[in-house]
């Protein structure tokens, strides 16, 4: 694309998006952030509505309710698409009909719901591109990236859920974060997020002395401990990562039998944190290291 969308950084900005119950959202707003917060599921954004009224009468939360999906070639998203709403795990409902298959097969169950689509590209155009970009849409993150190559100004942070069965895919995630300009990663394992500390004092904003519950994003942006890699050691990281999963994942050759899970619980034990868990990965722009 030649021409690109005209819009301008806001280093008070934070995209939730992915809001789900709102965890993540009330953290970047208890720092002193603007939030816009985007959510598929209906009933979830309407108890978000309820919760952060506050907020979102004072102007500092904006939630945009419906599913990110691909644009058509005209540029326009559908009118309506299907969510697949777990009937288990909300956290697991999906726009993508590969994942409630995938979901099925993990023993839980979808109900198809019809919801507006949101086309990810207008709305950075018309709220602005954030400081940090927060994304975890069950199988659409990287649509998210994909739609930020049209503009000329990058967010400084991104997070997304990274890819744990295809490591060719987890390859092409790292490769279109580095065409984006991202220059420095991290793998931040999910799984015990609620012993993460923020640091005192925070590097992003103020310092809210929060507690994270298991199940939220944690730390971002320059409050994640300085262990930043490049590009190539990030990928060599996922592949050690990849023969845990191989061995200990949910389809892992030997979490298949009972000594198999007993060994993983031991080696977790060991290592002092979950084996295999499953990781975001955080990217930092090359704008920031200047």
């Amino acid at each position: 694309m030649n021409s690109k969308r005209s819009t301008r950084k806001h280093d008070d900005l934070v995209y939730d998006v992915g809001m789900h119950t709102g965890q993540d959202t009330d953290y970047y707003l208890a720092k002193g952030f603007r939030v816009v917060a985007f959510e598929a599921d209906p009933e979830l954004a309407a108890q978000c509505r309820e919760r952060f009224a506050s907020a979102i009468a004072a102007q500092r939360l904006t939630i945009v309710e419906g599913a990110i999906v691909e644009p058509s070639p005209d540029g326009t998203p559908p009118g309506k698409v299907k969510l697949y709403r777990n009937t288990k795990y909300s956290v697991w409902s999906t726009v993508s009909s590969d994942w409630a298959q995938r979901n099925e097969i993990r023993g839980t169950l979808s109900e198809v719901v019809e919801i507006s689509a949101v086309n990810f590209a207008e709305s950075l155009e018309r709220h602005g591109i954030p400081h940090y970009m927060k994304i975890d849409i069950e199988g659409m993150d990287t649509l998210c990236l994909r739609a930020l190559r049209e503009f000329a100004v990058r967010p400084d942070y991104v997070s997304i859920e990274s890819e744990k069965i295809v490591f060719g895919k987890l390859r092409a995630e790292i490769d279109l974060l580095t065409e984006l300009g991202y220059t420095d990663f991290e793998a931040v394992q999910q799984q015990g997020i609620g012993r993460q500390r923020e640091p005192q004092p925070s590097r992003e904003r103020s310092f809210a002395g929060y507690r994270f519950r298991e199940g939220s994003s944690g730390l971002f942006g320059s409050d994640l401990p300085d262990q930043w890699k490049t590009g190539a050691e990030i990928v060599e990281l996922y592949g050690r990562i990849f023969r845990q999963y191989a061995l200990f994942g949910d389809s892992g050759k030997l979490t298949r039998h009972l000594a198999g899970k007993i060994l993983a619980k031991g080696l977790s034990l060991l290592q002092g944190r979950p084996m295999p868990g499953w990781y975001d990965t955080h990217a930092r722009h090359g704008c920031v290291r200047a």
